[in-house]
């Protein structure tokens, strides 16, 4: 099994917006994300960690403005915290082994897909095709990733 962890080498590899997303609990503008309108199959990963997130067959047009999901491929991968920023109380959705700030999840996804709606910053994640999935060691998540809708 992979290990994932966040290093030095891996932050100082991210872009200035995907840094202030990613550690500083940023927002990246509505509708400019890199994935927005991803609809290739593959897995989503932690831009710092490379832990598995979110597959494509779970990936859903939310129409916020973001890449929204359905659920994590791996739910142990997403540590999910109280956040009262902002004047609101909402649920800010962290990766587990690189601490990176992904978004929130709310309580207004497809009813019959479970009812969440993971709204993620394209910034904090790295996309891995289908075709690659297996060579970069995410060949056990091949299984969530087959049934793009």
């Amino acid at each position: 099994m992979p290990t994932y962890t966040r290093n030095a080498e891996a932050l100082s590899n991210l872009t200035p917006e995907q840094f202030r997303v990613t550690q500083e609990s940023g927002t990246e503008r509505p509708g400019t994300g890199e994935y927005l309108h991803n609809h290739e199959p593959g897995i989503y990963v932690d831009v710092v960690s490379g832990e598995p997130l979110f597959a494509s067959s779970d990936k859903f047009e939310s129409g916020c403005g973001w890449p929204s999901f359905t659920k994590p491929v791996e739910p142990a991968h997403v540590n999910e915290l109280r956040d009262m920023t902002h004047g609101m109380v909402r649920i800010e959705v962290r990766s587990a082994h690189g601490d990176s700030h992904l978004g929130h999840v709310f309580p207004d996804g497809p009813r019959d897909r479970g009812g969440l709606r993971y709204c993620i910053n394209s910034a904090s994640l790295r996309f891995v095709h289908r075709d690659e999935m297996e060579a970069r060691g995410y060949g056990a998540w091949l299984d969530q990733v087959e049934d793009v809708r």
